[in-house]
């Protein structure tokens, strides 16, 4: 597993930009990783030459998503995007966005899903003031982890 800390992050990012290669970043929780999770993720990786993921961590999901969540465990959830061939590198983050960890690695390229909106990322004022790219990918409907969740709840499974 590919699992980096952050400041294993800030080193390698600067390694990567002097050696001429292009930084991609995104974040997420991934907690069932699914189909428009790899869809996604396979998409971000075609924009450089190197994917970093940074996961939330379980406070983080569980702040964000609520005490149900997250199904699966950071180690776990880390464990799976790694095995993905798109995926370089996992970063863990504890705070509610990745704003702090950004700023400090820089990628060339910060994506998210096509959901959002530029100007309602947190993350856009400081991608783009480092000289930076954000990119909102397409989404993919039909692939939620709650939708997932709800069904399997449903069934009673």
């Amino acid at each position: 597993m590919n699992l980096l800390t952050l400041s294993e992050a800030v080193f390698q990012s600067n390694q990567i930009r002097q050696a001429g290669q292009k930084l991609i970043f995104t974040n997420g929780c991934f907690d069932i990783l699914h189909a428009g999770h790899v869809q996604y993720l396979q998409q971000a990786r075609v924009l450089g030459d190197v994917l970093w993921v940074g996961l939330n961590s379980d406070v983080s999901v569980r702040a964000l998503k609520g005490p149900s969540r997250p199904v699966n465990s950071e180690h776990h959830r880390a464990l799976v995007l790694s095995a993905l061939s798109a995926v370089d590198g996992v970063v863990l983050f504890s705070e509610s966005t990745p704003v702090s960890m950004i700023s400090k690695i820089q990628p060339d390229v910060y994506v998210k899903g096509g959901d959002y909106r530029l100007e309602d990322l947190p993350e856009y004022p400081v991608v783009t003031g480092y000289g930076g790219r954000v990119e909102l990918l397409s989404f993919f409907p039909g692939s939620s982890t709650t939708d997932i969740i709800q069904s399997i709840q449903e069934r009673g499974e």
